[in-house]
């Protein structure tokens, strides 16, 4: 049995600007998905605007202090202390925003009916901090093990080949580029935008 408060927490501050603490990693929950969100600051964002589409999980957010305001398939609801909104269809738009600067939401998912896998997108939320400070090493080390279970998610193979260009691993990055393309060919019109490929654009072996 293990015991810790919302605060206690690592907090990852995301560019959308949310703080994700996680829970399911911090404990190594295999079971389920669940983890905590915080705002910098009152009225900032505290959900992303997404849909769980890709995955197909149901959600349930409970506000465990605090209030938000959370935008659900265009309409607007509040909700303070306690209170909670369970989206049953993975796709409608969700996001929210705190309207207390001391605001806390606890999320829970997963796929009716299949056992819980661990999303991808948690090595990239948790590789943001190392990224943040350039420790590349540490970076790229939480998304190959992550690719190990993973090895066919394109978002992971694009987000590793951001890290090592901005490390300067160019061969590394073209490659692990190359492949999130094969696997999405939408990628290569967002690497063309993507400042984070500066230094490879003009290599032969970039995506055109």
């Amino acid at each position: 049995m293990t015991w810790t408060t919302v605060d206690e927490l690592d907090a990852v501050t995301l560019p959308d600007g949310f703080v994700w603490r996680p829970i399911r990693r911090r404990f190594g929950i295999k079971a389920f998905g669940v983890n905590a969100y915080t705002a910098k600051e009152a009225g900032g964002r505290i959900i992303e605007e997404h849909t769980e589409q890709a995955l197909g999980h149901q959600e349930i957010y409970l506000v465990l202090r605090g209030r938000a305001r959370f935008t659900i398939d265009g309409t607007e609801h509040e909700l303070g202390p306690g209170q909670m909104v369970f989206l049953r269809d993975p796709g409608l738009r969700r996001g929210a925003v705190a309207l207390d600067d001391y605001t806390v939401v606890i999320a829970l998912g997963g796929k009716p009916g299949s056992p819980h896998v661990v999303s991808p997108w948690e090595a990239m939320f948790a590789a943001a901090p190392a990224v943040e400070r350039g420790d590349w090493d540490e970076a790229v080390k939480i998304h190959q093990e992550a690719l190990a279970e993973f090895p066919k998610n394109a978002a992971l193979l694009y987000n590793l080949a951001c890290i090592e260009s901005l490390a300067g691993r160019s061969l590394d990055s073209l490659l692990h580029l190359e492949r999130a393309v094969e696997l999405d060919p939408k990628l290569a019109r967002r690497a063309q935008a993507d400042p984070d490929f500066d230094a490879l654009r003009s290599e032969p072996a970039f995506p055109a």
